[in-house]
């Protein structure tokens, strides 16, 4: 008598076992070397790039700023994904020190100080944790120079408290909510655990291999100066200030449309500054339209340039504060 076995032969049945379970091994496992090489490359470059200013607690938040030089005045904040380097790379901080006190700050979640995850940091949570920075610090009015989002947390910082800026310096900002298809793309690191994931795995790698077509981006159609070598690349791409970077892009249209009706009610100097050729962000339809709703505001658009005009065009910004400084001595002296 022979007994014959149910089912597809031994071999038969190994060739087509699940290879699901493998695939996802073999993908957790690779997430896992990249966790771990973004978090030694993150600690390389906060090693090789230990605060250079000093630090103020404010509510629980620790903030580093740099402050040099002495004389009125001038707090700089920087743009989304930036930090104090690169207004130091820029030579905008040595420039404007041999006539003011310079205060420049990272702003949370950027270069040094923390971005608890408590608060949802829009600019106007931004504002208020520097005026009360200021207030710590000793100054008690300044004239500010925002770039970019950094413009954001300027203006925030006028209408909110208004008797500490004594004028408005406005470089390549954003004002006005439009259609931003590259808000979806780059938002996904600030999306709750996927975006942790994210940060901390493939955006730092992406962003390596991306680095030169975003600087070419953000440059254009200038080129990216010889200067700007010494701004710490893999400080930027650290997967905590990837994730501060991606929240700030999801933030950016709702928080121009929270403020879009409010600019008319600024009263202080305002110089508006752009590069003419910005790939990132319409001058006509923000910066010419910011000039626009405040009467009092001077608007300068920089030929040649793009985004980063506080790179590639240096001394055209510093003219832009003392052009602040000459509008405040007028409007005094009208007084």
């Amino acid at each position: 008598m022979k007994l014959r076995l149910a089912g597809p032969p031994l071999s038969a049945s190994v060739s087509t076992m699940p290879k699901y379970p493998i695939a996802i091994a073999a993908a957790v496992a690779a997430l896992g070397i990249a966790a771990f090489f973004n978090r030694s490359m993150a600690k390389k470059a906060e090693r090789e790039n230990p605060p250079t200013g000093n630090f103020v607690e404010v509510g629980g938040v620790r903030l580093h700023y740099v402050d040099r030089g002495s004389g009125e005045p001038i707090v700089l904040l920087h743009g989304n994904g930036s930090m104090i380097q690169d207004f130091t790379s820029s030579g905008l901080i040595e420039m404007a020190s041999q006539n003011h006190r310079v205060i420049a700050f990272d702003r949370p979640g950027f270069g040094h100080s923390a971005r608890p995850r408590g608060t949802i940091w829009t600019p106007q949570a931004q504002a208020d944790l520097i005026h009360r920075a200021l207030k710590q610090i000793g100054i008690t009015r300044a004239k500010v120079l925002g770039h970019s989002w950094g413009a954001s947390v300027a203006v925030s910082l006028a209408l909110k408290h208004p008797e500490i800026v004594a004028g408005l310096i406005l470089a390549s900002g954003y004002y006005y909510p439009t259609p931003r298809a590259d808000v979806l793309l780059l938002s996904g690191p600030a999306i709750p655990v996927a975006g942790d994931i994210l940060s901390h795995t493939v955006s730092p790698i992406l962003g390596r291999l991306l680095w030169p077509l975003i600087m070419r981006k953000i440059f254009g159609p200038a080129k990216v100066p010889i200067k700007f070598k010494s701004f710490p690349k893999e400080m930027a791409l650290r997967p905590s200030q990837i994730r501060a970077s991606a929240a700030e892009t999801a933030l950016m249209v709702p928080s121009a449309a929270a403020v879009r009706g409010r600019y008319t009610s600024l009263t202080m100097p305002v110089v508006i500054i752009a590069g003419e050729q910005d790939e990132l962000i319409d001058i006509d339809t923000q910066s010419a339209r910011l000039h626009a709703d405040i009467i009092q505001s001077r608007f300068h658009r920089i030929a040649g340039n793009g985004h980063m005009i506080q790179q590639t065009a240096t001394k055209q910004v510093m003219s832009a504060v003392k052009e602040v400084a000459g509008r405040s001595s007028e409007l005094a002296a009208a007084e």
